[in-house]
């Protein structure tokens, strides 16, 4: 079966309850069931990890390169920090896709800027949560359009 890991970076997990007005309601446990949920009806695996440490994350987007067939990542405000991420997605050359809940464009200029971006597929903000379910049927569809192999 073919395997998506999705990556939630710093302050995610107080979805729900930080600033609903720009995040919205659903908390961390009900996206990655919807993820989990739109996984099996596709028939990908998804593992969903989050973590507030960079370091956790460059181990994780290094796991990921071992074991599954694409990225989701929405590494949060290291996204705009991060160098360290950058390489490791590089480094591991798999399909990645970047989602952010809110506009980054539409907030402060310095949540304009993505270190990540020149090293992923795509890029999908602004669309709330539903950005990560969009980013899932991506990567289903491109993993069965190469017969399951990355």
């Amino acid at each position: 079966m073919a395997r998506v890991m999705v990556l939630h970076g710093p302050n995610l997990n107080l979805l729900g309850t930080r600033e609903p007005e720009i995040y919205g309601a659903e908390t961390l446990e009900d996206v990655n069931a919807a993820l989990t949920a739109l996984g099996a009806e596709l028939g990908v695996e998804v593992e969903c990890r989050q973590s507030n440490d960079e370091g956790e994350l460059v181990s994780a987007i290094q796991a990921a390169g071992k074991s599954c067939d694409y990225l989701i990542a929405n590494l949060a405000a290291y996204t705009h920090t991060s160098i360290a991420l950058m390489d490791a997605i590089k480094a591991v050359a798999i399909p990645t896709i970047e989602v952010h809940i809110s506009n980054t464009h539409a907030r402060e200029e310095y949540r304009h800027k993505s270190y990540i971006a020149p090293v992923v597929e795509g890029r999908i903000e602004g669309l709330g949560t539903h950005g990560y379910l969009l980013a899932l049927r991506h990567a289903a569809r491109k993993i069965a359009a190469k017969g399951g192999k990355r």
